[in-house]
């Protein structure tokens, strides 16, 4: 008996042992997967100068990484029925390569007509790369994979699971990002879905806005692909097929610029918070998932009170997100109280990622309003200075705008208490959302 107890007494305490080892490794792996990237911005931006001075692009191209250049053309696509004749127009006129970068691909219609195209190209001698994120091609159906790799296409899944992967499982690609021959690029809000085809004219049709560039900024889109390519499969494309030389196509200056956990995670925010610190006349940023952290609304509150007019446009009750616009309607307040309009879209799902400063600058790309894109995501945007176009941006907003619902601050104080303990609730898991 004496010998059976200490038996049952050694291998308990090993169950333990392994038990506290497995909750602890545990507890380390989800520590690891839930940390926001590198220290945040903490304090508030003095206001030196405004979007419209040259000192503005300068601090921009200085803090972001790359610098603006000149000669571009961009042109706006909106919504499924523009978007993606574009793209897919560009993918089939391909000779020499094709990188693309998405976060969501999903099995449908216009899935099989991106794997069709592209497969097609492969199979005609054009260099085929397409960088998908694990989480949001989940629902791709293998079949499309097959297709592609078959032709030979060379696919790749950033952060699929491995157990030297197991630590970045939060950190995803959230970049949206197609070239082609190098001197052709697209991006924006638009993922591979069905859901983004049509002209947004019901709510299983979303709205969102993708731009198409021409010009020297589009070998910084192909460095922004490079980053991730080379990070997923350890080679580097480079090379006359990659960047060729690109001559002057327009008039515009643009910018494009990325963000990552491992490395400049404070880009984004930075950005945001240097766009709204300069304007001195308007704001007005399209937002599929807004969820501003107490220095980006102290950052958009000090706007309002030197006399920037501040309008946001978010989704409404058609959304893919009902915590997160439960979260953001807990940070209203604030904001509301100050002047800051807010709209909520009403037709669809909204879905657009467009910031535009004092109707001269346009930044445009994969980047939400939130701690997830600040901190936690791989993401890029492209910024446009040029009057002209970000006028036109801003008579698109005020087409949005006529099909949204502002919401009062009344409103907002006299929704139910147990609305009001939802949304709180919520708005605790905001870094995370």
């Amino acid at each position: 008996m004496r010998g059976s107890r200490s038996g049952f007494s050694t291998r308990a305490k090993v169950a333990t042992i392994l038990a506290t080892v497995a909750v602890t490794l545990v507890a380390v792996l989800a520590a690891l997967n839930l940390m926001t990237g590198e220290k945040p911005i903490k304090r508030h931006l003095e206001h030196l100068y405004a979007v419209a001075d040259p000192q503005f692009p300068r601090t921009l191209g200085v803090l972001l990484g790359p610098i603006i250049l000149p000669d571009n053309r961009f042109d706006v696509l909106l919504n499924g029925d523009e978007i993606f004749p574009a793209m897919l127009d560009a993918i089939r006129g391909a000779k020499r390569t094709i990188t693309f970068e998405t976060y969501i691909y999903w099995s449908g219609r216009i899935g099989d007509a991106f794997a069709n195209a592209l497969a097609e190209r492969a199979r005609a001698g054009v260099k085929v790369h397409v960088l998908l994120d694990w989480i949001g091609s989940a629902p791709m159906d293998e079949r499309l994979l097959r297709n592609m790799e078959d032709a030979g296409v060379q696919v790749r899944r950033f952060h699929a699971p491995h157990w030297y992967t197991i630590d970045k499982l939060n950190n995803r690609t959230h970049r949206k990002i197609l070239v082609v021959d190098g001197v052709v690029g697209f991006t924006g809000g638009v993922g591979i879905g069905d859901e983004w085809t049509g002209h947004a004219q019901d709510p299983e049709h979303w709205r969102d806005t993708h731009f198409r560039a021409e010009g020297p900024v589009v070998a910084q889109m192909q460095a922004v692909f490079n980053d991730n390519w080379t990070r997923a499969t350890g080679n580097v494309l480079h090379g006359q097929d990659y960047f060729p030389a690109i001559q002057p196509t327009g008039d515009a200056r643009g910018q494009m610029f990325s963000s990552s956990p491992t490395g400049g995670s404070q880009s984004m925010q930075l950005m945001y918070l240097l766009m709204i610190n300069g304007a001195v006349r308007s704001i007005d940023l399209s937002s599929a998932y807004f969820l501003p952290d107490e220095l980006a609304r102290d950052t958009i509150v000090a706007a309002v009170r030197r006399g920037v007019r501040v309008r946001v446009i978010t989704p409404g009750r058609f959304t893919d997100a009902a915590l997160v616009r439960r979260a953001s309607r807990a940070l209203w307040g604030d904001l509301l109280r100050a002047g800051v309009e807010i709209y909520e879209y009403e037709p669809t799902m909204y879905h657009c990622k467009v910031l535009v400063a004092d109707g001269l600058l346009v930044s445009v790309g994969s980047t939400n309003f939130d701690d997830r894109s600040f901190r936690l995501n791989d993401e890029a945007s492209l910024n446009i200075y040029d009057a002209t176009f970000a006028r036109q941006q801003v008579d698109i907003f005020e087409q949005d705008l006529a099909r949204s619902r502002r919401i009062s601050l009344e409103e907002w104080q006299s929704r139910p208490w147990a609305e009001k303990a939802w949304e709180h609730v919520a708005a605790l898991f905001g870094p995370q959302l």
